[in-house]
């Protein structure tokens, strides 16, 4: 009888055969979170689950810490995480890591947060589990314009409008099938604050799972958005005067079977365990740099503001604070069960901003960070003798500050791995360095015949 992973790979492939699936996709994530993969029928997959498939390593978007002349990236599919296609029954999806000369490459974004997960289970018994709440405009291009889906109405308040959810109905409900389809579940989707915007809720799971699942997820968005003729954006912020896409991050953090967050016992009223109030913590501690991964593109700092929306905000963090049931906080609680992020947005690679975040937690424990009380106010309105009084900082204003945080932060560095560390500063300041070369239509306007 085959054992460990021979038994695995068996069993998988007789599920393969049973399910009449001809392909499989191996796919990894790079640097940024976008997904690559080869198809490999299914003839080939006892091979492909032993040694891989390979990739070269330069050709990739972030070239993945490789220059052209290294040997292949090779990835090993996680046998745990097959997917078949809801709208193509003969192809099977899996999640993969990456190795090089049968090394894990550190570059591997999976392998960073599977790793960091099994040293935190190894060492605390501890369980990190997440939920996302990922938004994404429907999109048209005309030329060189790009355009919302549908028309906009005159809605001045468009968020969980029925009319406006009701003109892509077909298109939400297949997708919500499609998770339930795969024992995933989407608990709710709602039309959001932008025309053509929407906001799914994918329900919680272990924090690899959730990546995983979300990585699918944006596939999955993509393909239906393409049968019928639109661009899936989950650009932070594609548009000057609509709100951006978010990808609000509900977490908790587990003993076992045991919630480590709530206590009833709470003085303040959020329902929070000393242990869930020293996470928040350690979150407020480090946000200035974990910023860089939650928040990981230029255009990421052009949601993370105050106001310049057409419906009267962002609804984006701008200053590092806590409170209840307070959109406008960093970190609201809700509920003492979990507690959202709202820093990130839906351009960020989960894999990273998860190992970032839990690392920053977990700070807060280990050294009980005390968040101070939390805030009640309207903090877009806050003034900036208000914010000095108060001693809140401000979240960085572009992706240069907040890489330059990211680099001095140790428990953060420590999480990731300095090689990686070192790569993804280097890239993103690259990135901030692009941007500054081009010359804007803006500057353009402003400037031509200046003065």
């Amino acid at each position: 009888m085959p054992t460990g992973r021979n038994a695995q790979i068996a069993e998988t492939l007789k599920r393969l055969q049973e399910s009449n699936v001809r392909f499989v996709l191996a796919q990894f994530v790079d640097i940024n979170g976008a997904p690559k993969a080869k198809m490999v029928p299914v003839s080939e997959f006892e091979s492909l689950a032993r040694n891989g498939v390979g990739f070269a390593g330069f050709a990739v978007s972030t070239e993945m810490g490789q220059s052209p002349h290294q040997p292949d990236l090779v990835t090993i599919p996680d046998l745990g995480t097959m997917a078949i296609l809801p709208w193509k029954k003969n192809t099977a999806w899996f999640a993969a890591n990456i190795l090089v000369e049968g090394k894990q490459w550190p570059y591997c974004p999976r392998t960073i947060l599977q790793n960091y997960l099994q040293k935190v289970g190894d060492e605390r018994g501890l369980t990190f589990k997440v939920g996302i709440e990922p938004e994404f405009y429907l999109l048209r291009k005309e030329g060189q314009s790009v355009h919302v889906f549908d028309e906009p109405e005159a809605a001045t308040k468009p968020c969980y409008d029925l009319k406006l959810l009701s003109k892509r109905m077909e298109f939400l409900q297949t997708l919500s099938d499609y998770l339930d389809e795969l024992g995933w579940h989407g608990e709710a989707a709602d039309h959001e604050d932008g025309p053509s915007q929407f906001e799914i809720n994918l329900r919680y799971n272990e924090a690899l799972k959730t990546c995983d699942r979300h990585t699918f997820f944006k596939f999955a968005v993509s393909y239906l958005a393409s049968q019928m003729g639109a661009i899936a954006s989950f650009m932070p912020k594609p548009f000057t005067n609509k709100p951006g896409n978010g990808a609000h991050l509900h977490m908790s953090l587990w003993s076992e079977t045991r919630n480590l967050f709530p206590d009833k016992r709470d003085k303040q009223g959020l329902g929070l365990s000393e242990t869930g109030y020293h996470f928040i913590g350690g979150l407020l501690k480090h946000a200035r740099s974990y910023v860089a991964l939650s928040a990981p593109t230029v255009n990421s700092y052009k949601r993370l503001v105050s106001g310049g929306s057409t419906t009267g905000t962002t609804w984006a963090p701008v200053y590092v604070t806590y409170g209840g049931n307070n959109r406008t906080q960093m970190i609201r609680v809700a509920s003492g069960d979990h507690f959202e992020d709202r820093t990130a947005d839906a351009a960020f690679n989960p894999y990273l901003a998860l190992t970032a975040i839990l690392a920053a937690g977990l700070d807060g424990i280990e050294n009980k960070i005390d968040p101070g009380p939390m805030n009640k106010d309207n903090m877009y309105k806050l003034t900036e003798d208000d914010l000095r009084r108060r001693g809140i900082e401000v979240l960085p204003s572009n992706l240069y500050e907040a890489v330059t945080e990211l680099e001095k932060d140790r428990v953060i560095t420590d999480a990731l791995g300095d090689e990686f560390t070192e790569y993804y500063v280097r890239m993103k300041k690259k990135e901030w360095s692009e941007y500054h070369s081009v010359v804007s239509q803006w500057e353009t306007d402003r400037y031509l015949t200046y003065p």
